[in-house]
């Protein structure tokens, strides 16, 4: 075959990032240079349908028109002050999301990881200065499986050894118990105990679904305890299982919503810590913080992102077209496929080790204009911009079926 000089170009950055990058990375070989909706187009110009909307980030497709026009607008005007300064678009992105969430206040940060390590910290001091939790004896109770980031006190409560091993020695006070069990929670509680973190769906671990009631068994456990329920919704909130938060799948309400990802609109970092003022409130001036925490610029974002699911339009999308899609996957079960998992838009596809490893079939959709991403070795992830048409997701799926039959 005959080497053009688009390609030459895509080996030449390609290497260019191996040469000077950390590789803490193994991406598929392809340079995206532009991206609109649920489409994005390399630098040799083929385009490829993005079933990965970047881990969630990108909910609402590449370059939303709405959010690009938030951005563009506020660029003009003020990006940065740090919080030691007030500006004009924080508290009224606080508003928006404190109302979206049913809370009182908001925490900004800028990644999920800072999210969850905030939660942490607010977890700890309210066991301390409110539950009377004795000074370092307060733990949090984790589920086997999870992903809540890569920081060094967050792998150090996961069981995934290539997250965790060689970076300890590890933060104490965390107690692991297998995930969708509520009994398990319960029987690892103690006067010490400060809050349950948990995922809803582990995004992460493959799309696991919890048993039915599993959530609310939580909320109850936690109500009888005096334990925060804290949720991470950074992957599976703001309308992507067809509802604002997986929590309200169940008609759950935690003591503390971890935000991020969608939050930024795919336009930049913006996370957030939301929950009551007897909870958040415990954090005292100079006790937490970051300088691109709260910044204008995101605020703007994040604002308008809180108003385009405050119609609802997205979770209602999300969940008709997840429908769709859990249609047409389950019919490749047996042909190829073990398993599905679905919560509206979002999917965990399970691949006959006899057809391949997902890496293996992410690598063959991806020669057909088809962007997923493996994980777990055998599992490939399909969560597709809230913008995408369903003949897209057909056409998506047509490509896997292909795939799969060789």
């Amino acid at each position: 075959m005959t080497t053009t000089a688009t390609d030459d170009v895509t080996t030449e950055i390609i290497a260019a990032e191996d040469a000077h990058v950390a590789h803490n990375y193994h991406p598929l070989p392809v340079v995206i240079a532009r991206g609109e909706g649920a489409w994005v187009t390399d630098i040799e110009g083929k385009r490829y349908l993005d079933l990965l909307s970047a881990y969630s980030a990108l909910n609402f497709g590449h370059r939303h028109p709405a959010l690009v026009a938030a951005a563009t607008e506020q660029l003009g005007r003020l990006t940065l002050t740090s919080r030691a300064f007030h500006n004009d678009r924080l508290g009224s992105f606080a508003a928006a999301l404190a109302e979206l969430c049913g809370k009182d206040l908001v925490l900004p940060m800028n990644t999920g990881a800072e999210a969850v390590e905030t939660g942490i910290k607010v977890a700890r001091a309210w066991a301390y200065r409110v539950k009377g939790v004795a000074t370092g004896a307060a733990k949090i109770v984790v589920a086997d499986g999870n992903f809540h980031g890569r920081t060094t006190t967050i792998v150090g409560f996961s069981d995934d050894p290539q997250a965790r091993d060689g970076f300890g020695p590890f933060t104490p006070g965390f107690v692991s118990v297998p995930y969708g069990d509520a009994a398990a929670i319960e029987a690892a509680i103690d006067q010490n105990t400060a809050a349950v973190l948990i995922e809803p769906i582990q995004g992460e671990a493959g799309v696991v679904i919890p048993p039915e009631g599993y959530l609310r068994a939580i909320r109850e456990i936690c109500d009888r305890h005096r334990v925060l329920f804290i949720a991470d919704e950074i992957q599976s909130g703001l309308a992507r299982v067809g509802t604002t938060f997986a929590c309200d799948r169940e008609g759950v309400v935690p003591d503390v919503y971890l935000l991020g990802k969608a939050l930024g609109g795919g336009i930049l970092p913006l996370s957030a810590v939301v929950a009551d003022r007897d909870v958040l409130g415990v954090i005292r001036p100079g006790e937490h913080g970051s300088t691109f925490g709260g910044n204008p610029l995101a605020d703007a974002v994040g604002l308008r992102v809180v108003e385009m699911l405050s119609s609802g339009e997205f979770q209602t999308r999300a969940q008709a077209l997840g429908d769709h899609l859990g249609a047409k996957l389950r019919e490749l079960v047996g042909h190829g496929v073990t398993t599905v998992r679905i919560a509206g838009l979002w999917a965990g596809v399970d691949i006959d080790p006899a057809i391949g490893t997902g890496r293996e079939v992410a690598e063959k959709l991806l020669a057909r204009g088809v962007l997923v991403k493996d994980t777990h070795r055998q599992t490939i992830r399909i969560a597709p911009p809230l913008v995408i048409r369903a003949t897209e997701l057909d056409w998506a799926v047509e490509q896997l079926r292909l795939v799969l039959a060789g």
